[in-house]
């Protein structure tokens, strides 16, 4: 919350911002009737000045320029400060209320042009001052520290409130800037967020329905193929054609669960996401619709995070996918290589050289390797897709594996204290 000056600061701001000619002319008014104030007046003891038309022309024409602060500030600092030279070579006093109007020469003059300019023209009329006193006022040689020290301190003032309210300007414009810019990109950042999530369920959604489909179509033509001679096997394959399409239902109801989960309770647990796990089950399915995949380790298997575990078994899933409705072959081959950072997926299927082979084809003319690519991307991972150079396909990805916990030394396992001697 803020205080009472702040909120009658800003108020004469904007009431400044709206009526500049009405402040100036009050500040002049003001400025003028403290010079005339300070004509008058004089040290002790001493007799006061007469006051002749000259010094009030003078201090007139110095408020009078005033008026021209906003377009011309050096040229109202340069009058100004030639006429509080000229009133001190008429032996006036040089009192805070004589030197008002350059004071607030000098403050417009910082918060138009800055400090450094202020700063010189500041320096130049003490100067002037101090130089007009030592000739003209026989006093000034009895004290000349205090007078220039008492010049310099009054004509610094204007410099530093000038310079505060040139910061401040300068804060509160940088605050309506970045308020304005977040209101500019407010919408815009919803928009990109609304399209990050929708390409993300698009990857989703494609992955599954992309995947179930073609492996329900390959059954499907299997057990046609075997109705007649092997009705054992139709039979067989039609089984698992029933569990293919359940099990594209269960990871559609969890993918399309979440669009409609809107904080409320849900009716029952959502599907985990799949992951390397379920990879024997993809395995079997492919087997199903008579594709063959062989699956080969090496590396110690670690415990993946479940955006990479997610990943790694979508790439394998989308590359078997596409093997089994593109790749001339009959097999693939799954290999999974655990290394110290990172875990390398290939896939790869052995359809003879020059056999049609769609796959080669897959980037320029559907989403799955450019999906495969951005889910790798995303979880900060390799990708890459390309013919063999002996026949066939192979997808090849890089993805991250989470540091391995240091394992405790053998000592401090038998104490489980964790204290030495």
């Amino acid at each position: 919350m803020s205080t009472g000056p702040e909120r009658y600061t800003d108020r004469f701001e904007r009431y400044a911002d709206r009526h500049p000619r009405v402040v100036d002319a009050v500040v002049v008014l003001v400025l003028m009737a403290c010079a005339v104030v300070g004509s008058g007046l004089t040290r002790p003891g001493a007799a006061p000045p007469r006051r002749d038309t000259t010094v009030l022309v003078v201090m007139g024409a110095s408020c009078l320029a005033l008026f021209r602060h906003r377009s011309h500030p050096r040229t109202v600092t340069v009058v100004n400060a030639v006429c509080i030279v000229a009133v001190t070579a008429l032996e006036y006093v040089l009192t805070p209320l004589l030197l008002a109007p350059v004071m607030g020469a000098l403050y417009w003059l910082t918060t138009h042009t800055g400090l450094r300019t202020a700063r010189f023209y500041g320096v130049t009329t003490a100067v002037a001052l101090m130089a007009t006193s030592a000739v003209f006022d026989p006093t000034y040689a009895s004290s000349p520290v205090p007078r220039s020290i008492g010049y310099c301190f009054w004509l610094s003032l204007p410099l530093a409130a000038g310079s505060m309210t040139r910061l401040r300007r300068a804060y509160v414009a940088s605050m309506r800037a970045r308020a304005e810019h977040a209101e500019r990109t407010r919408d815009e950042e919803a928009r990109l967020r609304a399209t990050e999530e929708r390409m993300r369920i698009a990857r989703e959604l494609h992955d599954v329905v992309a995947h179930h489909l073609a492996l329900a179509n390959a059954q499907a033509g299997t057990a046609a193929h075997f109705a007649l001679t092997d009705p054992q096997r139709t039979k067989e394959i039609l089984t698992g054609l029933t569990g293919t399409t359940s099990s594209a239902l269960r990871e559609l109801k969890a993918t399309l669960g979440l669009l409609r989960h809107d904080g409320a309770p849900v009716p029952g647990p959502l599907e985990p996401s799949p992951g390397l796990a379920r990879l024997p089950e993809l395995v079997s399915t492919c087997a199903s619709a008579g594709f063959t995949v062989t699956v080969t380790t090496t590396g110690e298997p670690r415990p993946l995070t479940s955006g990479v575990d997610l990943t790694a078994f979508r790439i394998v899933q989308e590359a078997l996918t596409n093997a089994t409705k593109h790749a001339a072959a009959d097999s693939a081959h799954v290999h999974l290589a655990y290394k110290d950072r990172r875990l390398l997926i290939t896939v790869t299927n052995d359809a003879p050289y020059g056999a049609p082979d769609a796959a080669a084809a897959e980037p320029s003319q559907g989403f799955g390797i450019m999906g495969m690519r951005e889910r790798a991307h995303t979880v900060g991972g390799e990708f890459r897709a390309g013919p063999r150079p002996g026949g066939g396909f192979e997808v090849a990805a890089g993805l991250p594996l989470p540091s391995a916990a240091p394992e405790a030394s053998p000592k401090a396992a038998d104490d489980p204290t964790g204290e030495q001697a």
